[in-house]
């Protein structure tokens, strides 16, 4: 345990300055979850939901895996956004990817690389179906736009979920973004069409 006792370090910091801030804050955040946003994004470590658009614990419900893919077989990320929608009534949900992603180059790369290849193969297909718009790219650029895509269609993916079509059918409302985090600025970019 000595070798992570710096994280239980941040942990006690952390905590004292909350409640330094706000005496109530863990008393009122152990309370209730009513967050408005579900946030899809990828598992990377350079991308933390909360602090890149300022929100604390509570504010925001998170599922995260490699290269934010929504996949219709995933009955993880499908049970957090049916809690989501139903449970804790949120009213958008974010499906946010960022450029430089691993996931999105490694679909493209032409190389093996184990069981990730099945998770990301439908952003090999995405790629795919974008083929004529992606090679008339160079390099970063086409990297960069491939990561954008990506985010598009795992949105449209999410509006094809029963938990989406059947909260429209009890005429509940979740709106949808398309967001893209670039990592060399901090800076979100909304692609929502």
């Amino acid at each position: 345990m000595k070798a992570l006792g710096h994280l239980f370090e941040n942990n006690q910091k952390w905590a004292e300055e909350m409640v330094g801030k706000d005496p109530q804050f863990f008393s009122n955040l152990a309370e209730q979850q009513s967050p408005k946003y579900l946030w899809i994004g990828c598992s990377d470590s350079r991308v933390p939901a909360n602090q890149i658009i300022g929100l604390n614990p509570g504010e925001i419900f998170v599922h995260r895996n490699v290269a934010n893919v929504v996949s219709q077989t995933d009955l993880n990320m499908l049970s957090v956004v049916q809690y989501a929608v139903e449970v804790l009534k949120v009213e958008h949900i974010i499906v946010c990817g960022h450029y430089g992603c691993g996931g999105v180059a490694a679909s493209v790369d032409g190389t093996r690389h184990g069981l990730i290849d099945n998770w990301i193969q439908n952003i090999g297909d995405i790629a795919e179906a974008h083929e004529d718009e992606l090679k008339s790219l160079e390099g970063a650029e086409r990297a960069d736009r491939l990561c954008e895509l990506n985010v598009l269609s795992q949105t449209k993916n999410l509006s094809k979920t029963t938990v989406l079509k059947g909260a429209g059918d009890v005429g509940q409302t979740v709106n949808l973004h398309s967001w893209i985090y670039r990592l060399d600025t901090g800076r979100l970019i909304d692609l929502t069409v």
